[in-house]
């Protein structure tokens, strides 16, 4: 909330209120600077982005380390440099187009002001008002800049924004209207004192902005690991610094022999691995096209982390009109219950009236024609009482037309008082009602002054009022349903005219809950709330006490509406969404804005969010897995004094082709994994133990190792093994592979395999042969790491099992399906496929490592088969969970992979020139493989393949 204070003092405006400006004056104050063209920003501005993506700690670090392998000549290490370069460019440009589709929809979508100029009214842009301006001010406007009040009819307006005061305030003549605050009753007109940069709300612009990053769970998770991570970068930088200068002799021999500059190599390796740069970019690319992605659906994002925040919502409020109706209301008809004079009279008034709402305007045609009265007091119609009143000249008594219950309380829900069995009949309905009374007594100025109701009125005629339902309302309330999300309906209508609109789309919801008979305590508000779907007759205040209660439950609320009364409970809530034909006040304080209206596009929004917290989830495993091992490898390697077993541009291949490149990918594809709490503590949960399984293989192959190859052999060996534990962790965070990733995997891994092959690729980043006996060595820890990254992520995935029952959450079922009992055969050939894959990456690996040993002639094909088969018993292994599923997608797929595998063997029999009784054994296991699939014992287990995707 922003801190109240009292506004500048402001200069004296002399303007007729009755004519306004002329365009000569409106040209001189546009002369003299005196306007409003002060503009937040609608989204980030183009120096925070560049702030965002080029000055962080984290690229500090990594562009001085970058500089000083330029100085010491190492340019060939410096890779990362380039691809920190490449990272900042890439997420500048993403949020640049972001922001321009943003900044496009907010300025055709802008509210307008209405102004006094020459004797007539017009709306303008906010941004062309200026110093002296009158302001026509009618509920549901939201001042354009500070202005003082000339003249006023029960003028309200709420400064809660502000202010923190939450009561609306009556503004009198002279009073100060505060820039941002909301019109909420009555009518007025007022002076403009101060515009600009000069009025209230603009002095708090950093509050003001648009943009924000608050509320993102995936924000303030990532910021607490580059913290972590920004903490413990310096003391292990200076470990292994120290660990590489003692392993090059101590520092003086190191410095005399110029072995130094290898160590100071070798700890830039080692720091820059600890950093997760591409997470940060990963995060602010998919928030950027998610909100880009949404523009195109006609869904304003006002601030990014809403893409995000609607997918963590599980209670969603609406406010029946203009939500689950088009807003649009007809009038219906009359009930005469009392034949009084002018009644016909005063509904035209109340027609055709300069302040009339949506409602009453409804009455200009059926009764717009009767002969027109003259006010002599009124007292303007409020959201809070839901009722107006006016006495005319020449006339005696009041007239009240509102809310049946609000006028006459009691009597009206009364069946068996003539005015309660007719309003409760039409409300039945799904009609809204409205009465006429009249009383005998006419409004004082005292009594319009203080809003009060007149005494003994009697009910004249009971009105009706029709709104259609939106055609998309059910079908999107169905799915809230269906995602487990809790709908409650909240409006100022009738409980049972609410009530029917509910169960026409759909809600089991038979009765509606009159607000007026709501606890006070906040205690036992939250109970009922939790109990019950429908309430009526709410005042604005109570929809904003609605949202708290939801939200001391513990759930992520969201709220929907398009009037002014709606302003503060969107403004409360998690998740503000307005319809952008609601007031401008309402607009102003939603996150989310759907600018043709359609309700439908929730679902859009949901599915936006989901994707980016599940694909981000995925992403952050990877990135996440390699800045524990590589700073464990760092704390190992300083604790053992041992040289680091990597140089930085070896690195740059597994960081490009096992994380960097394939996240970009998986992080834009569909996901429709519904958000559960917890999204870092999963993350970590595979992270932790699958870095320590790296860093202690690379630790155990260094000790086995070192000694008996040379260095360039030794980093060789160490880059081959994590090259193949980062493929296989890509293919396990893949699953269930389709299509798309599934050639997002394969890509890499062929991309790998071609560094490892292509002579000038292995010149420069030096790599040679590592030998038989370190090629068996690094075959068996790859092998071993493979197979305990396999149970890591098999426990973590029961761990998030567990996460997902708790939190009642399931992944969205494109196709639900009954569950079926997997036959014996299935069983067994998933069995076999996890088997069969694991051996073929081994033998894959081992093939292929023993290209340094074969001719030149025979080095592709040995690479050929190798890789093949490698890359395609891992395709297998991962396409094993959907076999389980009954995915005919899943069989033809692993039926595939098999064949191929069955050939790939074969070819290396004929290339071996020598029988082979393991190729032979995988030659049957893939045969059987396939046979266990076919069997007609699976034909009722596996979904058909169109539609298994």
């Amino acid at each position: 909330m922003i801190s109240p204070r009292d506004p500048a003092p402001a200069e004296a405006v002399d303007v007729d209120p009755s004519v306004g400006l002329t365009a000569d004056e409106v040209a001189q104050r546009v002369a003299a600077g005196e306007t409003n063209a002060y503009q937040p920003d609608s989204s980030r501005s183009a120096g925070s982005i560049i702030r965002a993506n080029v000055f962080t700690l984290f690229n500090g670090i990594v562009f001085a380390c970058f500089g000083i392998l330029f100085a010491l000549g190492r340019w060939q290490d410096a890779l990362f440099g380039f691809a920190a370069i490449g990272n900042a460019v890439i997420g500048s440009v993403q949020e640049f187009r972001a922001k321009a589709a943003l900044d496009r929809l907010a300025l055709l979508n802008a509210a307008s002001a209405r102004v006094r100029r020459g004797g007539a009214e017009s709306e303008i842009p906010p941004d062309q008002v200026v110093r002296g301006d009158i302001l026509v001010l009618r509920a549901g406007d939201q001042l354009p800049a500070d202005a003082r009040v000339l003249t006023e009819r029960g003028l309200q307006i709420d400064e809660s924004m502000l202010t923190g005061e939450a009561d609306p305030i009556d503004k009198h003549e002279g009073d100060d209207a505060l820039s941002g605050s909301i019109v909420v009753g009555g009518e007025g007109a007022a002076v403009v004192v101060r515009v600009g940069a000069d009025s209230y709300a603009n002095t708090f612009a950093d509050e003001a902005k648009r943009f924000s990053l608050v509320g993102s769970e995936l924000r303030d998770s990532i910021n607490r690991v580059l913290t972590w991570v920004g903490w413990s970068i310096g003391p292990v930088g200076l470990l292994v610094l120290n660990a590489q200068m003692q392993a090059a002799g101590g520092w003086e021999r190191a410095w005399d022999t110029g072995t130094w500059v290898q160590a100071v190599v070798n700890t830039i390796a080692s720091v820059t691995a600890m950093i997760p740069l591409g997470l940060v970019l990963m995060t602010s690319i998919t928030f950027a096209v998610g909100a880009a992605r949404l523009a195109r659906r006609q869904v304003l994002v006002n601030e990014l982390p809403a893409v995000e925040g609607l997918a963590r919502v599980d209670v969603i409020c609406l406010d029946k009109t203009g939500t689950l109706t088009e807003g649009e209301i007809t009038y219906g008809d009359v009930t005469v219950l009392r034949e009084t004079p002018r009644w016909r009279e005063t509904l035209g008034w109340y027609g055709t009236a300069p302040d009339a709402n949506a409602t009453a305007r409804t009455l200009r045609d059926p009764f717009g024609t009767e002969a027109p009265l003259d006010a002599a007091e009124t007292i303007g119609f409020s959201s809070a009482r839901k009722w107006s009143a006016v006495s005319f000249r020449g006339a005696e008594g009041t007239w009240v037309l509102g809310a049946p219950e609000m006028v006459f309380g009691a009597a009206a829900t009364d069946a068996a008082d003539p005015l309660g069995s007719v309003v409760m009949e039409r409300a039945a309905s799904g009609s809204r009602t409205l009465v006429l009374g009249f009383a005998p007594a006419s409004l004082s100025a005292a009594d319009a002054e203080a809003e009060r109701l007149p005494d003994a009125p009697v009910a004249v005629a009971v009105l009706t009022f029709r709104e259609k339902v939106r055609e998309d309302a059910a079908q999107t309330l169905a799915y809230f349903r269906e995602q487990g999300v809790g709908i409650r309906v909240i409006s100022g209508d009738n409980p049972r005219t609410v009530a029917a609109i509910a169960r026409e789309v759909g809600l089991d919801a038979p009765e509606g809950v009159d607000a007026r008979t709501l606890p006070e305590d906040d205690a036992a508000l939250a109970a009922v709330m939790e109990e019950n779907l429908v309430f009526g007759r709410v005042t604005p205040d109570q929809k904003k006490r609605m949202v708290i209660a939801l939200q001391s439950l513990g759930h992520t609320v969201a709220m929907t509406g398009d009037g002014v009364n709606d302003a503060l409970a969107i403004k409360t809530a998690d998740m503000g969404i307005a319809m952008n034909s609601g007031s401008p006040a309402t607009k102003a304080v939603a996150r989310i804005v759907l600018l043709d209206g359609k309700f439908s596009h929730l679902p859009d929004v949901v599915a936006e969010g989901r994707q980016v917290i599940a694909n981000i989830e995925r992403v952050s495993m990877l990135f996440l897995t390699k800045t524990v091992y590589a700073t464990l490898l760092a704390v190992l390697f300083g604790v053992l004094v041992l040289e680091f077993p990597f140089l930085p541009r070896q690195l740059s291949i597994t960081d490009g082709l096992t994380i960097g490149i394939p996240a970009f990918f998986l992080a834009l594809m569909p996901n429709a994994q519904r958000y559960i709490p917890g999204f870092l503590r999963r993350s970590l949960s595979f992270a932790i133990p699958a870095g320590i399984v790296v860093a202690l293989t690379l630790t155990f192959y260094t000790l086995s190792i070192r000694g008996d190859v040379d260095v360039d052999a030794l980093r060789t060996g160490a880059t081959i093994i994590l090259a193949v534990i980062g493929i296989w962790i890509l293919g396990v965070l893949s699953r269930p592979l389709n299509r798309y990733k599934g050639a997002v995997v394969g890509a890499m891994f062929i991309a790998l395999v071609v560094i490892f092959s292509i002579p000038p690729a292995r010149t420069f980043f030096e790599l040679v042969d590592p030998g038989q006996d370190a090629a068996t060595l690094v075959a068996a820890c790859g092998l071993i790491a493979i197979i305990l990254i396999e149970v890591i992520r098999a426990f973590q995935k029961r761990y998030v099992a567990r996460s997902v029952a708790a939190g009642g959450a399931h992944a969205i079922a494109a196709h639900p399906t009954v569950p079926v009992r997997r036959p014996v055969p299935v069983g067994i050939a998933v069995v076999l496929v996890y088997l069969g894959g694991l051996a073929s990456a081994l033998f894959g690996l081992l093939f292929l490592l023993s290209r340094y040993d074969v001719t030149s002639t025979e080095v592709v094909p040995v690479t050929l088969i190798g890789s093949g088969i490698m890359l395609f018993g891992m395709l297998s292994v991962a396409a094993a969970s959907g076999l389980g599923r009954g995915s005919g997608l899943s069989r033809v797929f692993v039926t595939t992979l098999a064949a191929i595998l069955m050939a790939l063997q074969l070819w290396s029999l004929v290339e071996a020139h020598e029988f082979s009784g393991w190729s032979l054994a995988q030659i049957a296991l893939h045969a059987a493989v396939i046979t266990a699939l076919w069997l007609p014992a699976g034909r009722g287990f596996f979904r058909p393949v169109l539609r298994a995707g």
